[in-house]
């Protein structure tokens, strides 16, 4: 099965993007299964390289980087870091700029968004 996750929230603050990538790293572990994330408007920050977080508390760039060792594709809607200042550079490792065709093929690639 082949399931896409499409992301809106910021990474803190709320707890969708946190629980948006718990789905995707459980539903990565699934034999035959294969997983996608499109980070969107706010959640676009959730691809940002250099979080802090407290000690005990949830780092979403250490989540992406797992899902991204998990072979899970991840994409940021260019759109979206530009309209927030984040540059490609500042993106963490494996996270890539996508954009709405790419979010648009990932769609029709899925077979549950």
């Amino acid at each position: 099965m082949k399931y896409l996750l499409i992301l809106n929230d910021p990474p803190y603050g709320t707890e969708r993007s946190y629980n948006g990538l718990r789905l995707a790293s459980s539903l990565a572990k699934r034999p035959d299964s294969e997983v996608k994330v499109f980070l969107m408007a706010d959640s676009a920050a959730c691809g940002k390289a250099g979080q802090k977080t407290p000690q005990g508390y949830y780092n979403i760039e250490r989540m992406l980087k797992s899902l991204v060792n998990s072979k899970v594709s991840i994409g940021v809607c260019g759109t979206c870091i530009d309209a927030r200042g984040i540059t490609e550079a500042e993106l963490a490792d494996g996270v890539h700029r996508g954009s709405l065709e790419e979010l648009t093929d990932w769609c029709v690639w899925a077979d549950k968004v």
